[in-house]
């Protein structure tokens, strides 16, 4: 990643983009390197620009963004998608975040915390607050129980694992596990990463999840 953040956006709204482009414009760590009004279109543009993030609505014409990041997680890309949402359409969040989205932001989220949060994403840090993390894990586990696939990925875990993947699940950030674990932030992304791999996960959120899933929590 270079120093400055490159973004995309792809939002059917020409307002929204916009507005988006005013909010970020003022801030010399980001820069708005490309746009696109449906989801095909913002697969293209992502695909020839390669940007470090780009934020995604989800109701969009020709391809939704749910569609949208399955192709880009199918691809192999590397942009992280924040996802562009209201609180309306928590399953379709959790869809896209089971899919390969890093995060999502409502679309009156403060420029500050706008800002905030495509930092935070860039960096490879969690953006969902604890409060949000856990109103998308009970939507996400309210109607299941504990999964024997989920355990026995669970079983292959230390338990330093363990105690890292309950903290994600809480919501908490690499500094607060740190914190809270007396650990380095380095080693707690080591741990993540493994997390990572022995769950068959690729964002926090399905962390949580195989967590929730296998009784953990």
């Amino acid at each position: 990643m270079t120093d400055r953040i490159r973004v995309v956006l792809v939002d059917d709204d020409p307002l929204v983009r916009g507005g988006l482009t005013m909010m970020l414009g003022g801030n010399d760590r980001i820069e708005v390197i490309g746009e696109a009004e449906n989801g095909r279109d913002g697969v293209d543009v992502i695909a020839r620009r390669r940007p470090d993030v780009a934020l995604m609505d989800i109701r969009m014409p020709v391809m939704d963004g749910l569609a949208a990041v399955r192709e880009l997680a199918a691809r192999g890309s590397a942009t992280r998608v924040i996802v562009l949402t209201t609180f309306d359409a928590d399953d379709m969040v959790l869809s896209a975040l089971r899919d390969g989205a890093a995060g999502f932001l409502l679309k009156d989220t403060p420029p500050a915390d706008l800002v905030d949060a495509i930092l935070r994403v860039a960096r490879g840090e969690p953006m969902l607050s604890p409060s949000v993390t856990t109103r998308l894990i009970a939507a996400a586990t309210r109607t299941s129980g504990h999964d024997a696939d989920a355990r026995a990925l669970a079983e292959a875990l230390t338990s330093r694992e363990r105690e890292v993947a309950v903290a994600v699940a809480r919501g908490l950030s690499n500094a607060e596990i740190a914190s809270e674990l007396f650990l380095s932030i380095a080693t707690v992304k080591t741990h993540i990463g493994h997390l990572f791999a022995k769950l068959e996960t690729t964002n926090r959120v399905q962390i949580a999840r195989k967590v929730h899933d296998a009784g953990l929590v």
